[in-house]
């Protein structure tokens, strides 16, 4: 019912940056919270960054000063602006998104949905 795309990851030099994208799509009502998380083979997912519907955001504190989220409510999509990267930023980024979306006739329902992840790769 909801799909979230990322898209924009790749191999970057230290010191460059990259933008990452993620698309919402499907039956949705409306967006609340949005994120994105990334995970290193073998250790557990982290918290990258997260943006409210109303745009408040907050920041793992690695990426504090050089990663930036933002959100476009109409297009359903967000981003994630990444600067200075450094070696320790290569993980697989995924998106997540706290949907509320159409489940019935006349019905809403709410669920937490996470993308398909994007490989990030910072070379020194």
């Amino acid at each position: 019912q909801v799909q979230l795309v990322e898209s924009g990851g790749g191999l970057v030099q230290a010191g460059g940056s990259l933008r990452l994208s993620c698309a919402a799509s499907g039956s949705i009502f409306s967006i609340n919270g949005m994120g994105w998380y990334r995970q290193v083979l073998g250790k557990q997912r982290e918290l990258v960054a997260t943006i409210t519907a109303g745009s408040n955001t907050n920041y793992a504190d690695s990426v504090k000063g050089r990663f930036t989220i933002s959100r476009d409510n109409a297009k359903k999509m967000v981003y994630l602006q990444m600067n200075s990267l450094k070696p320790e930023d290569t993980a697989v980024y995924y998106c997540n998104a706290d949907v509320e979306y159409y489940s019935g006739t006349q019905r809403r329902s709410r669920a937490d949905y996470w993308g398909q992840g994007t490989q990030v790769t910072v070379s020194s």
